[in-house]
């Protein structure tokens, strides 16, 4: 078995993505939806379809450079989301046990460490896996 499912996940995981940064860069995409509880719904699809094609990946049989470029871009969709609440769990220890000396840099470090991880490191992971998905494809490396 091919990568039946995969294919159409990273597809739709693309799309997503698109959406989010046209959220984030394009002012009528960030009206329609601020404020509401619609402007997450991009965030947990991605998050959602990121775990789907990390899971088909792991099942169908890939082979080994598009299989190592859809988990990348799996692992990255993920760990956006992972990351953003390690970094903000470690912010709110941070608020709470910042007074104690040796714990307070700690926990500052983590919650910069996890914020730079979450909004550079995965993106530019994300990107990368996609990069290489579709390069794969377009040489005919892969079959759809």
């Amino acid at each position: 078995m091919k990568a039946k499912v995969s294919w159409p996940l990273f597809w739709a995981l693309i799309g997503v993505f698109v959406l989010i940064v046209c959220f984030f860069f394009i002012e009528p995409f960030n009206d329609l939806f601020g404020g509401s509880v619609l402007f997450l719904s991009p965030f947990i699809i991605f998050f959602l379809l990121g775990i789907a094609l990390l899971v088909f990946t792991l099942r169908e049989k890939a082979a080994g450079r598009l299989k190592a470029f859809f988990l990348l871009t799996a692992a990255s969709a993920a760990g956006v989301f992972v990351f953003v609440l390690l970094h903000n769990g470690f912010y709110a220890l941070a608020t709470v046990g910042g007074h104690i000396p040796v714990l307070g840099p700690v926990l500052e470090f983590l919650h910069a460490a996890f914020f730079i991880i979450a909004l550079i490191v995965c993106p530019l992971g994300f990107l990368t896996g996609v990069i290489g998905s579709i390069v794969l494809r377009i040489r005919g490396a892969v079959s759809p």
